[in-house]
């Protein structure tokens, strides 16, 4: 099998173990995500439980990703750069959070909904289309320069 068809495989199954996971555990249900952030009122800690038992296996993972020279179906790993906090991550960090505790719905649930509850899931990705199409109608000179600075390569 080729490298490209094993990565698509994995990366094919991977997002249909998370979106599992996010289904059996409810985690795609507004409610439960509002009432996980009503930490003055109805608090539902589910939230809290299910992402304490997603750092189990991803530590793990990391544990095992530290001793390898090289990913199992790619010639390389591609880990993110650390960038510095600023002005922009702060920025986009609030209106992540306000759109979830507005939503429920952030956007790995959000597409894992499309199965469960399409109507409100359609919206929201919708939505989050949207957002994405406007942040690429940021000039590109000021993307690029902040790329840069955080050690960033565009892409060829």
């Amino acid at each position: 099998m080729a490298v490209m068809t094993r990565q698509v495989v994995v990366s094919l199954a991977s997002g249909i173990l998370f979106g599992a996971g996010l289904a059996v555990s409810g985690m795609v249900d507004p409610a439960r995500v509002r009432d996980f952030l009503d930490v003055g009122g109805a608090w539902d800690p589910t939230l809290a439980f299910v992402m304490g038992g997603a750092l189990i296996p991803m530590v793990l993972a990391w544990a095992v990703v530290r001793r390898r020279s090289r990913p199992i179906v790619a010639s390389e790993f591609h880990l993110p750069a650390t960038t510095p906090i600023d002005a922009r991550l702060i920025g986009g960090a609030a209106l992540f959070g306000i759109g979830w505790g507005l939503a429920g719905l952030c956007p790995g649930p959000a597409v894992a909904a499309l199965a469960i509850r399409p109507g409100p899931a359609l919206i929201f990705c919708l939505g989050m289309a949207v957002g994405f199409g406007l942040f690429r109608l940021l000039p590109a000179s000021r993307t690029k320069k902040q790329g840069e600075r955080h050690g960033l390569q565009a892409a060829r």
